[in-house]
C-alpha cells in the first residue's frame, strides 16, 4: 500500500487501526489552492507532528475548509521526496510511554512549495502573499534561520548578500520573508501575522526585529520606501507563542514496523546537509502551544484543537517556566553528561540514579524562582517531564541531537536563573554542575579517555580553542581556561564572575577533568550526597 489521496478508502487503513482524515481531502487540497489562508515556512518533523495535526483536528470537525501551504526554505528535497510523492500526506506516529503506538494520516497540507526565487514556486509564493485571504504565515525554521549576524555583531555573507541586493533575489529566509511581504504591501497593505513557532526565547519578538532590520536596511538603499517599513509596524502582528514536543529524528524501527505492516516507500533520507527526514514522523504524545491572541487578518479556532491562547505577558510566562526551569535546562543537562557518559538515548539516562538526580536538582533550583503563569502548572509540568516525558523508552532522542548548538542556549536556559537569583547565586549548586559538565563536554573526551565528536555549535571553534591547554588528569590552570567562557556575557547573559558561580563552576570543573571516570565520581560525590 502507497501513502496516496488516491488510496485513503481502502480498507487497509482501518484493517491496521491507522486513522484516516475524516474530511474530503481532494476539496481541502482545492480550497487550499484557490483561497490560502496560512502559509507555513519550515514544514519538518515539529511542523508535521504538531501543527499540521492541529489543522487536521479543525478539518476533521467541520471547522475550517482550508489547509496549509507549507514552504521549504533551504532543502526542497523535502518537498520533492516526501511532500508531492505522497500527495502532501503524512504518517504521524505517537509514541506512547507503554510503548503502544498510535497511528495517523495527516492531511492537512493543501500545497508545497519550494522558495528558490529562480523557480515557478516563487512566483506560486508570491501570489498567494497577494491573496487578501491570507491570515498567517508561520515558522519553525529555529533560531538560527532569524540570524543576520555572526558572534562578532557582523553580517553573516548570506545576510549581507541579501541587505545589499534588495528583494530581487533573496536567498536567506528573513529576505524571502521581507521580498514577499512587499508583494502584500504593494496588493494594498493587506494585514497578516507572522507567527514563530520556534522554539526561542521572545520568538515573535526575534522575527519582527530582524524583518524590521532587513526592510530599514533596504530602504536605506532607496530599494523600498518609507512606507513599507511603516506597513510593517501598523499592519503586520508578531504575536509570541511557546511551542513543546519532542520530535526527534525518523527511527528505523519505525520505517520497519511500517513497511511489516505493508505500507511501501517508508524509507529514512539524508540529505546533503546531514539531516533526515522520511514520509512518517515518530513524535512524543505530549504537546504544548501557548500563543499571544494578536492576529492582524483574523485565524483558525485552534483553541477547539487544544491551543491557548492568551496575552503576551502570560506566553512570556510560560516560556520563562518551561526553558529556563522545567524542561530546557534539565535537556541540556542530559545532553552533555550523556555524551560524557556513553549514552545515546535520553529515555536511557533517566535510568541512571545520578543523572535523574541531578536534572530533579536543577529543577527544584529553578523552581525557587519560577513564576507561575497560572495557564500551566510549573510543578505539573516538572513531574511529567522527570516522570513521564524524558523516560519514555519509545522516543528515541539522543544526546547528542540535543546537544547541538549549546552555547546559544545556555544564556537563557540557566543565565536567567542566575539573574533571578542575584546576590543569592552563589546558593545555586546543580545548576554550576550541568555548566561544569559542558565545559567539561568541549574537549571532546569522554569519561574513559575516548574522543567523540562534538555536535555541531557556531561558537565550537571558538570554544575549543579556549580549552586547547586542557588534559585529562594533567595539572591545569581551570581557570585561564574557563574565564574566557565564564565572563562571556554574550554566552551566558551576565559574567558569572560578578557572582560566586564562577568559583563553583572551576572546583566543579577541576574535579570532572582529575583523569578517566572522574565525571562520573563527581556525579556520585555531589548528586548522591544531595539525595
Amino acid at each position: 500500500m502507497k501513502l496516496l489521496e488516491k488510496n485513503l478508502q481502502d480498507p487497509f487503513w482501518k484493517e491496521h487501526g491507522i486513522a484516516v482524515p475524516a474530511f474530503d481531502h481532494a476539496a481541502m487540497m482545492e480550497e487550499t489552492h484557490r483561497h490560502p489562508r496560512w502559509v507555513h515556512f519550515g514544514p519538518g518533523n515539529i511542523f508535521r507532528a504538531f501543527i499540521a495535526a492541529l489543522q487536521q483536528r479543525l478539518l476533521d470537525k467541520g471547522l475550517v475548509p482550508y489547509g496549509i501551504t507549507a514552504v521549504e526554505t533551504n532543502f526542497a528535497d523535502l518537498i520533492e521526496k516526501v511532500y508531492k510523492k505522497h500527495d502532501n500526506l503524512n504518517m504521524l506516529m505517537t509514541m506512547n510511554p507503554d510503548q503502544s503506538v498510535d497511528e495517523a494520516v495527516i492531511g492537512s497540507v493543501g500545497e508545497a512549495l519550494g522558495s528558490d526565487p529562480k523557480t515557478d514556486d516563487w512566483q506560486r509564493l508570491q501570489a498567494i502573499f497577494r491573496n487578501t485571504g491570507l491570515a498567517i504565515v508561520s515558522f519553525t525554521v529555529t533560531e538560527k534561520g532569524y540570524q543576520l549576524h555572526k558572534p562578532d555583531g557582523s553580517y553573516t555573507d548570506a545576510a549581507l548578500q541579501d541587505l545589499e541586493g534588495g528583494p530581487a533575489r533573496p536567498s536567506t529566509f528573513i529576505g524571502k520573508l521581507a521580498a514577499l511581504l512587499l508583494e502584500r504591501f504593494q496588493a494594498g497593505r493587506l494585514p497578516v501575522t507572522l507567527l514563530s513557532l520556534d522554539n526561542c526565547s521572545h520568538n515573535g519578538a526575534v522575527v519582527q526585529a530582524s524583518v524590521r532590520e532587513m526592510i530599514r536596511y533596504w530602504e536605506k538603499k532607496g530599494e523600498v520606501t518609507g512606507a513599507f517599513a511603516d506597513y510593517m509596524e501598523k499592519d503586520v502582528t508578531c504575536p509570541w507563542s511557546m511551542i513543546d514536543k519532542i520530535t526527534p529524528r525518523p527511527s528505523p524501527a519505525i520505517q520497519a514496523m511500517l513497511e511489516k505492516q505493508g505500507l511501501e516507500e517508508m524509507g529514512i533520507i539524508r540529505n546533503d546537509h546531514g539531516g533526515f527526514f522520511a514520509p512518517f514522523v515518530n513524535a512524543e504524545k505530549t504537546e504544548y502551544l501557548v500563543v499571544e491572541d494578536s492576529f492582524a487578518n483574523g485565524r483558525p479556532p485552534l483553541e477547539e484543537a487544544g491551543v491557548i491562547f492568551t496575552d503576551r505577558a502570560t506566553v512570556e510566562k510560560v516560556e520563562r517556566m518551561k526553558v529556563c526551569t522545567c524542561l530546557n535546562p534539565l535537556h541540556t543537562a542530559l545532553a552533555v553528561y550523556g555524551c560524557l557518559l556513553g549514552y545515546t538515548l535520553i529515555a536511557d539516562e533517566m535510568k541512571d540514579p545520578e543523572l535523574a538526580g541531578l536534572v530533579r536538582h536543577i529543577g527544584q533550583e529553578g523552581m525557587k524562582v519560577v513564576t507561575n503563569p497560572g495557564v500551566l502548572s510549573p510543578q505539573a509540568f516538572l513531574q511529567q517531564c522527570l516522570e513521564v516525558r524524558f523516560p519514555n523508552p519509545a522516543i528515541p532522542d539522543t544526546p547528542q541531537r540535543i546537544a547541538c548548538d549549546t552555547s546559544q542556549k545556555v544564556g537563557i536556559r540557566y543565565g536567567e536563573t542566575i539573574k533571578a537569583y542575584g546576590k543569592e547565586a552563589g546558593q545555586l549548586r546543580f545548576i554550576p554542575l550541568a555548566i561544569a559538565g559542558w565545559c567539561r563536554y568541549l574537549l571532546g573526551v569522554d569519561d574513559t579517555g575516548r574522543r567523540f565528536e562534538l555536535s555541531p555549535d557556531p561558537l565550537l571553534d571558538q570554544l575549543r580553542k579556549q580549552m586547547s591547554g586542557v588534559e585529562l588528569g594533567a595539572p591545569t590552570d581551570v581557570h585561564a581556561a574557563l574565564q574566557g567562557i565564564l565572563s562571556n556575557a554574550a554566552i551566558f547573559g551576565s559574567n558569572l564572575y560578578d557572582t560566586e558561580l564562577a568559583e563553583t563552576v572551576e572546583a566543579y570543573f577541576r574535579e570532572l577533568v582529575a583523569g578517566s571516570g572522574a565525571v562520573r565520581a563527581t556525579l556520585k560525590k555531589y548528586v548522591t550526597k544531595d539525595k
